[in-house]
């Protein structure tokens, strides 16, 4: 059964080279989100991890436009966000979390955007990596996007979610019940 689980989350041998032309050219067309790293290395990575290529295969797929944002030497990993102009939009009109999901008793939403993070192996951007992304251009001048929430506010039914109006990123509160057509999710991963 592990041999099928592990299958599933393999691309195919077209998807793969389709998902690894796109991230190049994105790469390139953005040095200034990477500088001083190189595609040939970041390449080199995923294609030695299929589950990696699979969660940025679904990034891509919903609109995420994955692009690497940097490099942690301690761990040797590329760092990888979501780009896209506006949340991603095939990740949008989520509530937060499971446990949100299913206290809502009508008008429920499809899916959370904790667990759909979860079923991505991808990570919610933090309130301090949404930051970082902001200082690489400009996100979320339409949309929001949910970011972690400190377990503090969240037990008392909060949530956080953050957006760029202004010319500022501004950190915001919702109940984790609540979505809307214009917030979705931005997610990290590492490679």
């Amino acid at each position: 059964m592990s041999n099928n689980i592990s299958n599933k989350k393999k691309l195919s041998p077209e998807r793969l080279e389709e998902l690894l032309k796109t991230l190049k050219v994105r790469f390139e067309k953005n040095m200034s989100r990477h500088k001083g790293l190189e595609w040939d290395k970041v390449q080199a990575k995923l294609i030695a991890n299929d589950t990696k290529l699979w969660s940025l295969g679904k990034m891509e797929e919903t609109g995420g436009e994955p692009d690497v944002v940097g490099y942690d030497k301690k761990t040797d990993e590329y760092i990888f966000y979501d780009c896209s102009a506006e949340s991603p939009k095939g990740r949008r009109s989520l509530c937060y979390d499971h446990e949100a999901l299913e206290s809502r008793k009508e008008h429920k939403p499809e899916n959370s955007a904790t667990t759909m993070a979860s079923d991505m192996n991808i990570e919610l951007l933090t309130e301090e990596q949404y930051r970082e992304l902001q200082k690489l251009g400009n996100f979320d001048t339409k949309t929001s996007s949910w970011v972690v929430t400190p377990d503090e506010i969240r037990k008392l039914g909060g949530a956080l979610f953050c957006d760029r109006r202004y010319n500022s990123v501004f950190l915001y509160h919702n109940g984790t019940e609540s979505y809307y057509a214009a917030r979705g999710f931005r997610g990290s991963l590492k490679v």
